[in-house]
C-alpha cells in the first residue's frame, strides 16, 4: 500500500467506470481515500472497479446516474456523503466525444459534448461545494485536455468544453480559495487508454513525433496528478491548469 497521504477522505470521481476514471478511482483509494465511482451506464465496469479498490484493502462503491439530468449531482452528492460521512474530494472526469469537422457537426453533437463536458461538471462543481463550503475545506480536480489549450481539428465541440472547464476552473479557484477549498485542472496529452488500438502504426508514429518525450502517456501517470493535487502536498496550489502531456504543448 502506498503512503495514506488521503486516509480519512471521501472522494467522488465521474465516469470512473473505464479508462482513466478507473485509474484516477484506483489511484485515490491506492493512497487511502473511500472512493464513490460513479457511472452512467457500465454499472457492470463500476463494480468491477469497486471490486478491484476492495481486493487492495480500500473503500468503495458504485453510483449511477445520467449527469445530463440537472438533478443528478445532486443526488450523487449526497450519496456518497451518506456513505462516506462527508465528501472531501470531486473529480470531474466523465466526457464524452463526438469528432467532425464544424462543417459537419449537427446540433445536437455540439450541444450533447457542451452539456456533458461543461454543464454536468458545473452542475457537480456547485453541489459539491455546499458540503465543502461548510467544511472549509476541499479538493476540486477537473480533466479537461490539451485540446482546451491548442485546439484539434476535428474537435471544435470538445475542445470548446475543455476550454470552458479551464475557465470554470479558474472563476471557481477564486471564488472559493478563501473557504480553504482548491480548484484546479489536470490537462492530458495524448494517452493511451486504448488509443493505440484504435489508430493505425503510422498515425501513432506520427504522434509520437509531436512529443518530445517521445511516447504516450499512461492512465497511471494522469490518475498520479489528480493524486497530487487532492493531497496537502498541493494544499498552496489553486486555479492551475497541470499539463500531463510529454511537452506536447510547448512545442
Amino acid at each position: 500500500m502506498a503512503e495514506a497521504r488521503l486516509a480519512g477522505r471521501v472522494a467522488l470521481v465521474t465516469g470512473a467506470s473505464g479508462g482513466l476514471g478507473r485509474a484516477i478511482a484506483l489511484e485515490l483509494a491506492r493512497q487511502g481515500a473511500a472512493v464513490g465511482v460513479h457511472y452512467g451506464r457500465r454499472r457492470e465496469a463500476a463494480e468491477a472497479v469497486v471490486q478491484a479498490i476492495g481486493e487492495r484493502g480500500g473503500r468503495a462503491v458504485a453510483l449511477g446516474g445520467d449527469l445530463t439530468d440537472p438533478a443528478t449531482p445532486g443526488r450523487l452528492v449526497e450519496a456518497v456523503q451518506a456513505w462516506g460521512d462527508g465528501l472531501h474530494i470531486l473529480v470531474n472526469n466523465a466526457g464524452i466525444a463526438r469528432d467532425t469537422l464544424i462543417l459537419r457537426m449537427k446540433d445536437e453533437d455540439w450541444d450533447a459534448v457542451l452539456e456533458t463536458n461543461l454543464g454536468a461538471a458545473f452542475r457537480c462543481i456547485r453541489a459539491a461545494l455546499r458540503p465543502m463550503v461548510r467544511q472549509r475545506s476541499g479538493r476540486i480536480i477537473n480533466v479537461v485536455s490539451i485540446a482546451g489549450q491548442i485546439g484539434n481539428a476535428g474537435q471544435a465541440n470538445y475542445a470548446a468544453a475543455k476550454a470552458g472547464l479551464i475557465g470554470l476552473t479558474k472563476a471557481t479557484a477564486r471564488e472559493v480559495a478563501s473557504r480553504g477549498i482548491t480548484v484546479n485542472a489536470v490537462a492530458p496529452g495524448l494517452i493511451d487508454v486504448g488509443l493505440t488500438e484504435a489508430l493505425g502504426p503510422e498515425q501513432v508514429r506520427r504522434f509520437l513525433d509531436q512529443i518530445p518525450l517521445g511516447r504516450l502517456g499512461t492512465a497511471a501517470e494522469v490518475a498520479a496528478a489528480v493524486a497530487f493535487l487532492a493531497s496537502d502536498d498541493a494544499a498552496y496550489i489553486t486555479g492551475h491548469v497541470l499539463n500531463v502531456d510529454g511537452g506536447l504543448v510547448m512545442r
